[in-house]
């Protein structure tokens, strides 16, 4: 079955599905592989459920009573429909990637363009070779924009991603020490983030520059773009007040966002530049910020027990790490604890990034460090403020012994650390 007649089931149907664990009536079943599954196994158990037709590519599970479609690759045809689907719908596509902040600003374009559009955005970090079909699919006629996020962890997959998401506006929030272990190092970063600008210059489309970050500007030269953040840009946005929330300022209308750290106002600045491009009313981007409330432990303040805190645990790197140290340094506290877990997928550069961190930390004593994970437990310290624990149950024993109190706590780690564990100690 060719291409554009998959294109016509999947509009009759009721979507698409992955997960037999996640089917719905008529729906389309795409039969994925991965290093440790393999969907074909599962087409009997999705019909049997109520999928309408499902895609396989293993001839032995292929029905000849027309409820399966036998293709050469599961994945391919899905990355092949959706880039069909998005030149059907002929929409509006803004993409976005970066080393940080890009489910944020994702979240915060989508909060101030949604206003005035009826949009539809990247799930939760659904960023990569089958989350950026997978949105794009869940876009149909009534959807009037598209916001697109796009993760790498190595060369060459911005430009795919690219290939398929087509978009017509493009917007890199910054390139930090992220995934050095698959670019190899921050030139590498560089270099794949910006496959996207690439892209965008050779289909003449446009770029969306923060204009206060000079390797963005330097980077984008040549090519047609919109920027902001300084008083010479064309969109001019002003940060009032960081001590807690962000207090910003746009053509005259303050706005208090519910982010907290410094390091988000590249992020809030984003959202309100592109939905003033957009013609999105000031009234209706303040309401779109100062309606979005962060989830997820990302940058999220709360007060549990004796102590504020501030959740960063979702994910880290070297730069982000920084970040928010530097921003946690200036915040107000006169008792501040920092708990810090391993940075991920910094191959060969753990050690010495680790290591920088911890030197910082050193250099700037402004509040008692817990250190967990194998790659911080391998700094050296000469700090009496500088705790290290290999593992979270180490520290867990720790905080039970010594549980702190009227503290303001920042929580920073990989994913995989699963340092929000922490708050069921305190």
């Amino acid at each position: 079955m060719d291409l554009k007649s998959i294109h016509q089931l999947f509009l009759k149907s009721s979507g698409l599905c992955t997960d037999t664990r996640k089917i719905f009536k008529n729906c389309i079943f795409f039969a994925l592989k991965g290093e440790s599954f393999n969907g074909n196994l599962f087409a009997q158990e999705a019909l049997d459920k109520g999928a309408h037709k499902v895609i396989v590519d293993e001839k032995a599970f292929h029905k000849n009573t027309g409820e399966t479609i036998l293709v050469e690759n599961v994945l391919l045809t899905l990355q092949e429909l959706a880039k069909f689907h998005r030149e059907f719908l002929g929409l509006p596509i803004i993409s976005l990637t970066g080393s940080n902040g890009k489910t944020t600003s994702k979240e915060l374009i989508n909060a101030v363009l949604s206003q005035k559009f009826n949009t539809i955005a990247t799930h939760g970090n659904l960023n990569n070779h089958i989350g950026v079909p997978l949105t794009l699919l869940a876009m149909n006629k009534e959807t009037e924009m598209g916001i697109v996020e796009m993760g790498a962890n190595h060369l060459g997959e911005i430009k795919m991603l690219s290939e398929i998401a087509e978009p017509d506006y493009g917007y890199i929030t910054n390139f930090g020490k992220a995934h050095l272990e698959g670019f190899g190092s921050i030139e590498g970063v560089v270099k794949g983030k910006t496959e996207l600008y690439q892209f965008l210059k050779k289909h003449n489309k446009i770029l969306f520059v923060n204009a206060r970050d000079p390797e963005q500007m330097a980077n984008s030269e040549g090519i047609d773009r919109i920027t902001f953040g300084t008083p010479e840009s064309d969109f001019d946005i002003k940060l009032l007040d960081s001590t807690h929330h962000l207090l910003v300022e746009f053509k005259g209308s303050k706005i208090q966002s519910n982010l907290v750290g410094a390091y988000n106002f590249a992020n809030l600045s984003a959202a309100i530049a592109i939905g003033a491009y957009f013609k999105v009313s000031s009234e209706e981007i303040k309401k779109g910020i100062e309606g979005y409330v962060p989830s997820n432990n990302r940058s999220q303040l709360m007060t549990k027990s004796t102590n504020t805190i501030l959740m960063d645990a979702y994910n880290a790197n070297p730069t982000s790490m920084m970040a928010a140290l530097e921003n946690f340094k200036q915040a107000k506290g006169e008792n501040k604890i920092m708990f810090l877990g391993d940075m991920f997928e910094l191959g060969k550069e753990a050690e010495v990034e680790h290591q920088n961190i911890v030197d910082f930390l050193i250099e700037n004593p402004f509040g008692k460090v817990f250190l967990v994970g194998s790659n911080f437990f391998k700094t050296k310290k000469n700090a009496s403020h500088i705790n290290q624990f290999e593992t979270f149950d180490e520290l867990k024993k720790d905080i039970e012994d010594h549980p702190p109190k009227n503290a303001t706590i920042l929580i920073k780690a990989s994913r995989g650390m699963a340092l929000e564990r922490i708050l069921e100690i305190l």
